[in-house]
């Protein structure tokens, strides 16, 4: 079924239902871009598993999902079949209201043109399109529309005083004097509403203008007809904003006036959450949720629908666990045991053909007439709702095909029975040496690489040289890091690593080489300093942040807001920010016993005095002293000598003696695993079973 804005709303009870009933769901998308080819960014068959989500967070993030497909599968035990409603969802993040975000997003021209040739409809996506929101993006916008109508009484009163009668620049500005120019619009705005007044008509719009000529309206409307005529601004289908002036009898009816402007504001707030809503079904479902190669799919649905992805790899993972709980991967499935010998082509269309034949059973499924009647002899791959369909089919093929080693045979193979669960919640990851999916649930694998070495060389070289370097040892394979480094892997584990980095010395003493283990840990060590880096600057030099509230860098407003036009988190009046950069305040962090530099008002909070842990104590103690200082020094001179001159002489003491005791005392750390060819291997049990070995 084709989902649309046009249909969304009045299909999201049949969605609910599908859900509600299915045993599992399988999903996939569509991108306007797979890599924005940012330099440093590129993935390499060596990448651990976090260094995987990181460039992949890095890299190809910016781009949007523009078709969304699910695919409910329900099986009937009395039919033995399967119950199938595939769903096609066009997605786009519309601009609903002017408090809805305005996202920004990057096209990669291969993945448009590939989407194209696929018979994709880029104008059914622009106009069409369901819009969407994050919670967090939700949340805000329904406080702005609770916030907006809490103020909206202060309006209603006499415009222009202060609650004393006293004229406050602080709480209300004055009238706007109304231009020349102008004065004739006015004119004719005020005639209009005495024209209306004498006719039977209860509303009246007026034409379109810009915002200047809406809020020199209201404040003469609200000063010459303070009772009689409701003011509300509207939009058109193509954006242009108007004022509808209605005739009401009482404050009673003015109240009500406002109260249905109010509901209708929260209607046009759960349109705007739109396709949100279909993936926190499924989330609260907790059913298992099905797809093929869903490392991106399952990163862009978090980005877009749930919540920014976390910098921390083990975050991700935590999040991803949080909004689906259960996970399975049918190209994970397909590439190891007991499938890698019997399924040679893991790609969906042509695994899809291979689960046709034996000895696999090709799956029973009823398909309801209102859903479209996929045909796959008449292939629609790339086309979300199809692909998500073809995905749900092949798990069926592969769980059943798991039911022929028990005994005895199960011809139906539940999606909780625990046969399944070697496979769950662990998602496929293209094109790593020796470690095949991420442990979204667990921890993942770490591979042995005592023959793998780390090589830095000059720009110039190239392919040729790097196997010269090696020659006296082995013919080696090469993964390219970056122009001027790259991994070197050895066809054997057993030569000891001190022969191989002096046989490339003495080959060529232009390159660098390093174990495995040694890159790690000096990668693992430099991240840590630059977190605690990080975390001092923000502690010593938070004060020279930019607040982008103060002046200059907002500009002062000339005139007062109109309530129904505030925007999201502007400010009412002509209010700024009264401190300017280099106005700054000595505070101390609570129980700190120290002294900062903040802007006023600020304070540090607890979580600052919770991570302010170093690696070591040397580095504490190093900490200290230069604190000690730079509280010594603020105690001598004035706060503008102090911003100018000694907190960069602090921030480069503390910077250094950082760098040099978080990197002295770093421990060895193991990486010992099962090796990839080991990885999955069947173990047939007496009771006709196996175990996986995953």
């Amino acid at each position: 079924m084709e989902v649309t804005r046009k249909n969304f709303k009045s299909q999201l009870s049949t969605i609910a239902e599908s859900i509600e009933n299915a045993s599992f769901i399988s999903i996939d998308t569509e991108f306007t871009g797979l890599t924005s080819g940012l330099p440093g960014h590129g993935t390499n068959a060596l990448d651990s598993p976090a260094d995987r989500y990181n460039k992949l967070r890095s890299n190809a993030m910016d781009f949007l999902i523009v078709q969304f497909g699910m695919c409910t599968f329900q099986y009937l035990p009395a039919e033995k079949k399967h119950k199938v409603q595939a769903y096609n969802f066009y997605v786009f993040p519309h601009t609903t209201s002017r408090h809805v975000p305005d996202i920004r997003f990057l096209c990669q021209s291969s993945s448009i043109d590939f989407l194209v040739s696929n018979g994709f409809d880029f104008n059914k996506l622009f106009k069409e399109g369901i819009p969407y929101l994050s919670p967090a993006a939700e949340q805000k916008l329904r406080e702005t529309i609770v916030s907006k109508h809490k103020v909206s009484d202060a309006f209603c009163s006499p415009p222009f005083t202060s609650p004393t009668g006293v004229l406050d620049s602080s709480i209300a500005k004055g009238p706007v004097i109304i231009p020349k120019e102008n004065e004739s619009f006015i004119n004719d705005i005020c005639q209009s509403i005495e024209d209306f007044l004498d006719t039977n008509s209860l509303e009246m719009d007026l034409d379109p203008c810009n915002a200047f000529l809406r809020k020199i309206t209201y404040q003469t409307l609200k000063t010459k007809y303070k009772t009689g005529i409701h003011l509300e601004t509207k939009t058109k289908e193509n954006k242009q904003r108007y004022i509808v002036v209605s005739k009401i009898a009482s404050e009673e009816q003015a109240l009500q006036k406002e109260a249905d402007k109010y509901t209708a504001e929260l209607e046009e707030l759960e349109d705007a959450v739109g396709f949100s809503k279909v993936i926190r079904m499924i989330s609260q479902s907790g059913k298992l949720v099905i797809g093929h190669n869903m490392l991106l799919d399952v990163m862009h649905t978090l980005r877009h629908f749930c919540s920014p992805l976390p910098h921390s790899y083990e975050e991700f993972k935590s999040l991803s666990s949080c909004v689906f709980p259960r996970l399975c991967d049918t190209k994970l499935m397909a590439s190891i045991q007991p499938f890698r010998d019997i399924i040679f082509n893991s790609t969906l269309g042509d695994m899809h053909t291979i689960l046709q034949s034996k000895p696999f059973r090709k799956p029973a499924i009823v398909i309801p007439e209102d859903f479209p009647q996929y045909n796959t002899c008449n292939e629609r791959l790339h086309e979300a709702g199809y692909d998500a369909y073809i995905t749900g089919l092949c798990f069926i093929g592969l769980a059943n095909y798991l039911g022929t080693f028990q005994t005895p045979d199960k011809l139906y193979i539940a999606p909780s029975s625990p046969i399944l669960e070697p496979f769950v919640n662990k998602v496929y990851v293209y094109k790593m040496l020796d470690i095949p999916y991420m442990n979204l649930a667990g921890s993942d694998l770490c591979p042995n690489r005592d023959h793998v070495f780390h090589v830095t060389f000059p720009k110039e070289w190239r392919y040729q040289d790097l196997l010269n370097t090696f020659s006296a040892i082995s013919l080696v394979q090469i993964y390219w890091v970056k122009e001027t480094s790259a991994f070197v892997a050895l066809p054997k584990k057993n030569i000891p690593s001190s022969t191989v980095i002096q046989s490339a010395h003495v080959k060529n003493s232009c390159a660098s080489v390093t174990t495995y283990k040694d890159y790690i840990h000096h990668k693992n060590a430099t991240n840590t300093s630059q977190e605690n880096l990080l975390k001092r600057k923000q502690a010593f030099s938070g004060k020279r942040q930019l607040n982008a509230k103060a002046s200059p860098f907002r500009p002062k407003r000339s005139i007062t807001p109109i309530p129904e036009e505030q925007e999201n988190g502007e400010e009412s009046g002509d209010q700024v920010d009264k401190a300017s950069p280099g106005d700054q305040t000595i505070t101390a962090p609570p129980g700190s016993g120290e002294a900062s530099l903040m802007p006023p008002g600020k304070d540090f909070g607890e979580p600052f005095l919770k991570k302010r842990k170093l690696t070591n104590q040397n580095a504490d103690n190093a900490s200290a002293l230069a604190k000690n200082n730079v509280s010594e020094e603020v105690n001598n001179k004035n706060d503008n000598e102090v911003n100018n001159k000694n907190d960069n002489e602090v921030n480069n003491k503390v910077d250094n003696k950082v760098n040099i005791e978080a990197n002295k005392e770093v421990k060895d750390q193991d990486i010992a695993g099962p090796l990839y060819e080991d990885i999955g291997e069947p173990i047939n049990t007496e009771k006709g079973g196996f175990i996986y070995y995953i």
